[in-house]
C-alpha cells in the first residue's frame, strides 16, 4: 500500500481527498436526524479541528520542508549556505497571505454570524456560508496532495516515512471535517431549510478537498524543487484558518474551556498520528 501510493501520488491524492470529503458529507448527515445539535459539543469539535491543523502544520509540513533542505541532494545547497529553513519560512508566509487575500477579496458568511465578509454582494446566505467553509477547505485538500506528491520525490526510508504522514494528515483532517460538515448543515436547517438541501450544502463545501489534493500533488509531483515551499505554503494557510476562523468560532459562545481542551485533544491526536504512522 505504501509502495503503491508513493507510485502514484495524484491517485493517492484523490483517494485521500475523497475520504475527507465523505467526512464532511457524514457530519453534515447529522442534520437528516436532529434539527439542532450540542453547542458545547461542536465548539469542542471545532477546538479539537484547530489541534489537529495546527500539529499537521509542524509535523507534516514545516518539519519536512525543514528536513528536506538540511539533507543532500538538489535541495542540499540550503544547508550548506546555513538557510536551510529559508523555504519553510518563504512558503509559510506566503501561504497566509494568500489565505487572507482570498478572504479579504472573496465574500462569506462564517456561521453563526449575521454580517457577511468581504465585498458586498446580493448572494444567498446558504452560498456565503458554503464559500467560507470552502475556503478554509482548499489548504486542507492541498496539505494531503502536496503531501503524497512529496512521497514520490523520494526514495527508501525517507519515501516510506512521508507516504505514512500523508497518511496520517489524511485521516486527521478527514477526523476534524466531520464538525465542519456540521457547522454548514445545521444553521441552514435552522433557517428553514429542507433536511436534504442542509445536507448536500453541507457536503458541498467539502467537495473542493479532492480537486485541491490532486492539484497540490501534480505540482509538486512535476516541479519536485518547490516541495519545501508548497509544504509550508500549505502549514502557513492552514495556521490562518486556525486563527481566523477556528479558535474564534469554536469561542465565540464562551465555551472557552471545553473549545481549549478541544486544542489539546486535537493537537495531541494528530501528533500521535503522524508519529506512529510517519
Amino acid at each position: 500500500m505504501l509502495d503503491w501510493a508513493a507510485a502514484n501520488p495524484m491517485k493517492a491524492a484523490l483517494i485521500a481527498g475523497l475520504f475527507t470529503w465523505g467526512i464532511t458529507a457524514l457530519g453534515a448527515s447529522l442534520v437528516i436526524f436532529t434539527k439542532a445539535i450540542s453547542r458545547r459539543f461542536l465548539d469542542a469539535a471545532l477546538g479539537m479541528a484547530a489541534g489537529v491543523m495546527i500539529a499537521a502544520s509542524f509535523w507534516s509540513l514545516l518539519n519536512p520542508a525543514i528536513a528536506m533542505c538540511e539533507e543532500g541532494g538538489r535541495l542540499g545547497f540550503y544547508a550548506d549556505w546555513g538557510i536551510a529553513w529559508l523555504p519553510a519560512l518563504a512558503g509559510f508566509v506566503v501561504g497566509g497571505i494568500f489565505m487572507r487575500l482570498i478572504d479579504r477579496f472573496l465574500p462569506h458568511l462564517h456561521p453563526d454570524l449575521k454580517i457577511a465578509e468581504g465585498p458586498k454582494t446580493s448572494w444567498h446566505r446558504s452560498t456565503l456560508l458554503v464559500l467560507a467553509i470552502t475556503i478554509h477547505n482548499i489548504p486542507e485538500g492541498l496539505a494531503v496532495g502536496v503531501a503524497f506528491g512529496a512521497a514520490a520525490s523520494m526514495v527508501g526510508d525517507a519515501q516510506i516515512e512521508q507516504v505514512g504522514a500523508a497518511m496520517a494528515l489524511a485521516l486527521g483532517i478527514g477526523l476534524q471535517n466531520f464538525p465542519e460538515g456540521s457547522a454548514v448543515s445545521f444553521p441552514l436547517r435552522r433557517e428553514g431549510m429542507s433536511r436534504k438541501r442542509a445536507l448536500w450544502y453541507g457536503q458541498l463545501s467539502g467537495m473542493v478537498e479532492p480537486l485541491a489534493a490532486v492539484a497540490g500533488a501534480f505540482a509538486v509531483y512535476a516541479m519536485a524543487a518547490i516541495l519545501p515551499y508548497a509544504l509550508a505554503f500549505a502549514a502557513g494557510a492552514m495556521i490562518f484558518v486556525v486563527a481566523e476562523e477556528l479558535i474564534p468560532e469554536a469561542q465565540r459562545n464562551k465555551n472557552v474551556d471545553i473549545a481549549t481542551m478541544g486544542v489539546i485533544a486535537g493537537f495531541a491526536i494528530m501528533m500521535t498520528l503522524d508519529v506512529a504512522l510517519g
